[in-house]
């Protein structure tokens, strides 16, 4: 049975993730996510994207990413290849080093563009990678509560949404997310 066509258009955004085969780690160290980090780059040189926000866990990532003229299809195969080559290169591995085809939601809604950002961005605190968010250094939130910038990301649209200061409203509704989980874990 064939697999349904990815809808796709100039302009399309999407919630992409990608898991390592088997549930397995994907980025062993900093100088993986470094070399993760330089694909994307050299990928968005041959098939130009907006990043609004990502995160690197230890055996999946997470992008919100908007297309220009480029499928997103034609963008994941490049940094997935070129990832996958470069880690069994460097940890002498063989086979596939993701789970499938990547996943992928079109984003369909102010709302539902918000509601990633904020999945994506409470991702290391979801996973028990960290216990304060602000220390995890893979991921775009810092550029959305600081002034550290990233050169990877575009914070303007979804600071659009907030009044004035934005990043300090954003700051809010992710500690509100956080609030609201920790309340619920005690009550249960």
């Amino acid at each position: 049975m064939s697999r349904k066509p990815r809808v796709w258009y100039p302009g399309a955004v999407y919630h992409i993730t990608d898991r390592g085969n088997r549930k397995m780690p994907i980025f062993n160290d900093d100088k993986d996510r470094f070399k993760f980090m330089d694909l994307l780059e050299e990928t968005r040189v041959y098939h130009p994207f907006t990043l609004h926000a990502y995160c690197l866990m230890p055996n999946h990532y997470h992008l919100l990413l908007e297309t220009i003229n480029h499928h997103p299809q034609e963008i994941m195969k490049m940094l997935n290849s070129r990832y996958g080559i470069y880690f069994n290169k460097r940890h002498d591995l063989v086979g596939h080093v993701f789970q499938g085809r990547y996943k992928s939601e079109l984003i369909d809604s102010d709302e539902y563009f918000l509601n990633a950002s904020r999945y994506i961005h409470l991702n290391p605190l979801e996973g028990n990678v960290v216990e304060k968010l602000s220390n995890y250094k893979w991921s775009s939130y810092q550029a959305y509560i600081s002034n550290r910038e990233n050169p990877h990301i575009s914070t303007q649209r979804i600071l659009s949404y907030f009044p004035d200061p934005p990043k300090k409203h954003y700051k809010k509704i992710i500690d509100h997310e956080i609030s609201l989980k920790q309340n619920s874990a005690a009550i249960n």
